[in-house]
């Protein structure tokens, strides 16, 4: 039995179109939850993206928005609000949505706070 005969060239267009939305990452796309931060420990290491970690960069890490997306985080505590780029995978602790990098935490809280209430918002 033969596949029918159009098929791979429908998988080949919905293939490319998916990996075209994939790479722009999802405009308009927002959640809310708990952002945490990581840092000195961190600092130099490998990033998922293949990058060294900077805890003074304005990065992130979110599970699974595209790597580049950038990321408007708002507090919800004091409306404070940073724009990160997204180069890492996590956080993989329950109820939290997105790690930052502690120079990018610090812009919208005290980083003795550890946690704080967010939104975040893709912005490109």
């Amino acid at each position: 039995m033969h596949p029918p005969r159009g098929l791979p060239l429908v998988l080949l267009l919905l293939f490319a179109l998916l990996a075209g939305c994939a790479s722009k990452g999802p405009s308009g796309y927002s959640q809310t939850g708990q952002a945490s931060f990581y840092g000195a420990r961190h600092h130099g290491n490998q990033t998922a993206n293949g990058e060294r970690f900077n805890q003074r960069a304005m990065t992130a890490a979110h599970r699974s928005l595209p790597f580049g997306s950038k990321v408007r985080v708002t507090n919800l505590d004091n409306g404070k609000q940073v724009t990160v780029r997204i180069n890492d995978r996590g956080p993989f602790v329950r109820g939290r949505i997105i790690d930052l990098s502690r120079g990018a935490f610090a812009r919208i809280a005290d980083t003795r706070q550890g946690i704080v209430p967010v939104k975040i918002e893709v912005i490109r």
